[in-house]
């Protein structure tokens, strides 16, 4: 198994709804990695989606197939910034009216702010096919991506063990064990970090440690 470790840098502000707070729309400090792997060009969604919702079952568990599978992103260096947006009428023509309420038509969002970075891994894909720059987040926000190593399974491990990267608990198999571990509360799927955990698991050729058979799971209901 392939394991290529990436540091992600901002270099724009980015945006995505964490957690809404009244008209205070507020950014979490890890990156998913359901988004990260469509910034990364491994999955891809159609163009045109009649429902506007994702289709994450059906555009990320193709890769199963060719083991490829992205870890959500751990905080490096991170900072923040507030700004105020004000909603905007796309309507050529507005009738004036008097409103029986006061309709707020500002909000606020709290985003990571450019220079901030992350660390992740991407399994089972080779540096050279990892691109230098991508688009995140609701506004679109430029990141460079920057190889930082390529490691491979040392050896193959069955106990207790701790991961050195953050966790969608989806995505791990049946014969994995969750102990302890510090809650991430974010959409579509909350995440874990610092887990220590009991099952086999990766131990990678610098020492890290990560579950074995890491996959894209979306379990019904």
């Amino acid at each position: 198994m392939q394991v290529t470790c990436c540091r992600l840098t901002l270099h724009e502000n980015l945006f995505y709804a964490t957690r809404e707070i009244g008209r205070l729309y507020e950014t979490g400090r890890y990156l998913h990695n359901y988004g990260l792997t469509y910034a990364l060009g491994l999955a891809v969604a159609p163009y045109y989606n009649a429902r506007a919702a994702p289709n994450y079952a059906d555009d990320l568990t193709v890769l199963n197939e060719r083991s490829i599978y992205v870890t959500p992103a751990r905080p490096q260096e991170i900072s923040f910034e507030l700004n105020t947006f004000k909603y905007a009428d796309n309507r050529y023509r507005v009738k004036m009216e008097q409103s029986s309420h006061n309709t707020p038509s500002f909000g606020r969002a709290k985003e990571v702010a450019a220079g901030s970075t992350f660390t992740l891994a991407v399994l089972g894909v080779k540096a050279a096919a990892i691109p230098r720059w991508v688009r995140l987040g609701k506004w679109m926000s430029k990141a460079a991506v920057e190889v930082t190593g390529e490691l491979a399974v040392q050896k193959q491990g069955q106990g207790f063990f701790e991961s050195d990267w953050p966790l969608n608990p989806l995505d791990l198999d049946g014969e994995s064990r969750v102990l302890a571990y510090d809650l991430i509360s974010m959409p579509p799927v909350s995440l874990l970090d610092n887990v220590q955990l009991s099952g086999p698991y990766w131990q990678l050729t610098d020492g890290s440690r990560l579950p074995a058979q890491l996959a894209y799971r979306f379990p019904k209901g």
